[in-house]
């Protein structure tokens, strides 16, 4: 595990082969607790190729200078994210109170 924020990845590679692939990354809180969405593709291996970028939004909690993953949550398409994209923004931009 990492115990630099900016270590933390979702890359995997098993026997030489790279199964997700980290596109992008951005840390949206960092300390005890870190929080970090990430775009990634997953290798297919029956076509031999990368699938759609997909993402995910991990927790990371700091115990004995390693950042130790808590929880995920699995974006699974781009329409996903879009709708996500456009419930917050309509709860950002409403009215508080």
């Amino acid at each position: 595990m990492a115990s630099d924020v900016n270590e933390l990845t979702v890359q995997y590679e098993e026997d030489g082969t790279v199964i997700v692939k980290e596109l992008d990354k951005m840390i949206l809180s960092k300390g005890a607790w870190a929080t970090v969405i990430f775009k990634y593709q997953d290798w297919d291996r029956a076509k031999s190729e990368y699938g759609s970028p997909r993402f995910t939004i991990r927790r990371y909690r700091k115990i004995n200078n390693e950042y130790r993953q808590q929880s995920k949550f699995n974006i699974s398409s781009a329409d996903q994210a879009l709708k996500i994209i456009e419930a917050l923004q309509k709860w950002v931009d409403a009215p508080q109170g």
